[in-house]
């Protein structure tokens, strides 16, 4: 590698990125690279006019009628979390056979495997991955903490299940997986295994709904699932979940009730007003599904703090 790099000085362009795209290191020092240059970012998306925030996605009408959900297609599931959350055991037991590799060594499943498989009417389609291993020399991008298995899971699937170990759960690095399912608009179910193994399942269950709201307030809804892949405890319950977080994730609202919705919330809870001027939200619409997505035509809707966006 570092002959190359040599190479690329002689060039006399600056300074050179070493990257690997197979295992993704190296993109984050790419992007600050490119956003130096000041060419990426910079577009202001105020600048964008109306229709072209509107635009929904090609063929998209959120009026017609919601195509049912076809038993035939499956829902495509990936199972992450960091080494040793549990995840193989766990799908040892949904599948009824040794099919996933398991041990008490950390990390021991190296390669992701995809299995298709029926439950509950519905054709579901497995992924388990290699898992999260830490790297102490950089902990700060997601990407470079990940390995490659676990971001390409996440992107394959429809629904995602965050698999933690009950003793520490929500740890800075479940928090960055959970963070990446959302950004990267998938459903989010988490998975606490082990659940065999807790002392009191009414408090620990309480402790880690609590810590759900601290630490990931911006997965509010997501479902919960206290499970244990030896005995299979709450496995249907979790399943349940996915199932229900797939339909959401595949929800369409008409542009009729939304707006209905907007006038009640608004009302309920009026927006500030900044210097006096009040920001006025008038006009909502859904413009694409998986993941629902909405745009908000506000006048001074750039003044509208994140704050009221939440809400």
């Amino acid at each position: 590698g570092s002959s190359g790099l040599h190479e690329a000085w002689r060039l006399g362009l600056g300074e050179a990125v070493p990257l690997s795209a197979e295992h993704g290191e190296g993109m984050a020092d790419l992007y600050e690279a490119i956003v130096a240059t000041g060419v990426a970012g910079t577009e202001d998306p105020a600048e964008r006019t109306e229709a072209e925030a509107i635009e929904p996605e090609e063929g998209f009408d959120p009026d017609a009628e919601a195509p049912p959900e076809d038993p035939e297609k499956p829902i495509r599931i990936a199972f992450v979390g960091r080494p040793n959350a549990g995840k193989s055991t766990l799908l040892n037991q949904i599948l009824g056979d040794e099919r996933f590799v398991t041990g008490p060594e950390a990390g021991i499943t190296r390669d992701a495997v995809s299995v298709d498989w029926t439950w509950g009417g519905r054709r579901w389609r497995l992924v388990d991955t290699a898992g999260l291993r830490k790297r102490a020399r950089v902990q700060e991008k997601l990407e470079r903490a990940s390995t490659r298995e676990t971001i390409h899971a996440i992107q394959f699937a429809d629904v995602v299940v965050l698999v933690m170990d009950p003793l520490d759960a929500f740890e800075r690095q479940d928090v960055q997986i959970a963070n990446l399912v959302l950004r990267e608009g998938r459903g989010l179910v988490f998975a606490v295994t082990k659940w065999d193994t807790v002392d009191d399942p009414v408090a620990a269950r309480r402790a880690l709904e609590r810590l759900l709201e601290e630490r990931v307030p911006q997965a509010k809804g997501a479902p919960l699932a206290a499970v244990s892949g030896v005995t299979g405890k709450n496995i249907e319950r979790m399943l349940d979940s996915c199932i229900k977080v797939h339909r959401d994730w595949s929800a369409r609202v008409k542009t009729r009730d939304l707006n209905d919705w907007l006038a009640y919330v608004t009302q309920k809870h009026p927006p500030p007003a900044p210097e006096g001027k009040r920001i006025k939200p008038r006009y909502m619409a859904q413009i694409k599904t998986r993941p629902p997505t909405f745009v908000l035509m506000a006048s001074r809707g750039n003044d509208m703090p994140e704050t009221y966006k939440r809400y």
